[in-house]
């Protein structure tokens, strides 16, 4: 998933600043009537939509997952208007799906998916479905779950400390096939394919801001022209205009795709030919060396 960008002034979708208002810190850089310093809060769903304007039909961006913050500059007809913790990015939140700051999560979900259930008993109605990567606090243990802060229990062998890292970040990205594509996802239910590169490599320590094109602009290094597409190793990013998928070996790409609408794998040489035909050709190969 790629956005357009704006040449000349700070990149919107992650400098939070509007002709009435902007962030504090932006003061200076930027032209607004007024500047505000933001209250953190955090998301209380599995994955909150951050849209690109203040309505229920607005352009999902991304998603911000549970326990993730967001910081709110405004509150209005029941918008929250912000910046996500996480990677940056701007944009419109539901409010209801916010409250003020909790304690900071020390905790990830690293299943593909589980949920919170209101009573240590997996027979109980879950209340809160989470995705890989919502982040909790524990606080308290009771058999094979753990308490967590805000209310509710969650299996425990589901999370980690957040500071534990998979060496693998590929493998981690193999276990989303067959998820459903979905334009600015970041789960479980439906994902894009920054989003799952963005989701893997969060699993391995690795940060990376949302978009293709950021990804493209800030991860790994760049392979020397002209590609030789049969000298790929696992882990290689390959970047069109708009996608990117991950190199399963150096054959074999796996990618959500529109085509398929789905988190699939296929041969690069098949992917690459029919995206050259709607995309365009390969804009670039990125090796993560601080990866695999």
């Amino acid at each position: 998933m790629t956005q357009s960008n704006e040449s000349k002034s700070p990149d919107r979708r992650l400098n939070p600043y509007r002709s009435d208002l902007a962030a504090a810190h932006l003061r200076g850089e930027v032209e607004a009537a007024r500047f505000e310093e933001g209250e953190d809060h955090s998301v209380i769903i599995g994955a909150a939509a951050l849209r690109r304007k203040p309505a229920p039909d607005g352009a999902m961006d991304t998603q911000i997952l549970f326990g993730e913050t967001f910081r709110v500059y405004e509150e209005k007809n029941g918008w929250a208007w912000g910046q996500s913790a996480f990677d940056d990015y701007v944009g419109y939140v539901d409010a209801t799906h916010l409250l003020p700051k909790r304690a900071e999560p020390e905790h990830r979900v690293v299943a593909l998916r589980t949920f919170i259930y209101p009573r240590p008993d997996m027979k109980t109605q879950p209340v809160v479905p989470l995705p890989m990567n919502a982040k909790v606090k524990v606080t308290g243990a009771a058999g094979r779950f753990s308490e967590i802060e805000g209310g509710g229990f969650v299996f425990s062998a589901h999370l980690a400390p957040i500071g534990a890292y998979v060496d693998d970040y590929v493998a981690i990205a193999e276990s989303f096939l067959g998820t459903p594509y979905l334009w600015g996802g970041r789960g479980s239910m439906g994902v894009d394919c920054s989003g799952l590169v963005q989701m893997a490599l969060e699993r391995a320590g690795i940060h990376s801001l949302r978009d293709t094109d950021m990804q493209e602009a800030a991860l790994g290094e760049r392979l020397d022209e002209p590609y030789d597409l049969t000298g790929l190793r696992r882990g290689d990013l390959v970047f069109w205009r708009g996608h990117v998928g991950i190199m399963c070996d150096e054959k074999t790409m796996l990618h959500a795709n529109a085509t398929f609408m789905a988190v699939t794998r296929e041969p690069l040489e098949d992917a690459a030919g029919r995206i050259a035909r709607t995309d365009g050709p390969i804009t670039s190969i990125k090796r993560l060396t601080n990866g695999i």
